[in-house]
């Protein structure tokens, strides 16, 4: 594991930084695509974990939550607005924008659904981070902010990978997988205004530039005001 800052690191992955796994405060943040089960559960043996919450119910955030759970006996937690596409076969899906390339990849990346323990809402605490709600990517993201050292994570609010290419660079999420562009801008402006110093994406390597970060968010905020 990549450790990140005090009690957050970053499991390692394959791609590099394709699809981030975080322990966060002994929580398990996000799962991946089920493809790559076996690499998470090999790295998250031996350690203390209490939870696993997921920043939102996409098929490359909750492809392994069952086998975390049932490998380590954890409740699983998510954002309210997201719970019932995490715990009901085939929600997920359904709720995902229509594209070819979502419902070509999407049913091989989804991870069995597995019951929903805690239904997460704004200022609740996880692992020693705050909830946020940042819906828009879907109806219930949420992002966890820890303010003592201005650390984020951000789920697909923002991305820092070109995601058909691999190299990184910020990025709004695809509109193809993205339910609420417009909603997820808004977001987006949100979390610029904490002035995050470590952000911490679900695509792309760590960035510890938040003057960048809130540039790029602004860049595209007038883009969508038409400024």
């Amino acid at each position: 594991m990549i450790r990140l800052a005090d009690d957050l690191e970053l499991l390692r992955g394959f791609p590099p930084f394709g699809f981030n796994v975080y322990v966060m405060g002994g929580v398990v943040v996000d799962a991946a695509t089920r493809l790559g089960t076996r690499r998470i559960l090999r790295q998250l043996a031996g350690r203390k974990l209490t939870a696993h919450a997921l920043t939102h119910a996409h098929p490359d955030h909750q492809g392994a939550t069952r086998a975390i759970c049932e490998r380590f006996d954890l409740p699983l937690w998510c954002g309210e607005a997201d719970a019932d596409a995490a715990e009901t076969e085939g929600l997920i899906m359904a709720r995902m924008p229509p594209h070819w390339l979502s419902r070509t990849v999407g049913p091989r990346w989804t991870g069995p659904p597995h019951p929903v323990a805690r239904r997460l809402r704004e200022g609740d605490e996880v692992g020693g981070f705050a909830v946020v709600e940042t819906p828009g990517h879907t109806i219930g993201h949420i992002s966890f902010w820890r303010e003592h050292d201005r650390v984020l994570v951000i789920g697909d609010v923002v991305a820092n990978m070109h995601i058909y290419l691999g190299y990184p660079t910020l990025r709004e999420p695809e509109r193809i997988f993205s339910l609420d562009p417009e909603q997820n801008r808004r977001s987006a402006e949100r979390l610029a205004s904490l002035e995050p110093r470590l952000i911490c994406f679900g695509h792309g390597p760590p960035l510890r530039d938040p003057r960048r970060f809130a540039r790029f968010v602004a860049r595209f905020a007038r883009r969508a005001s038409g400024v």
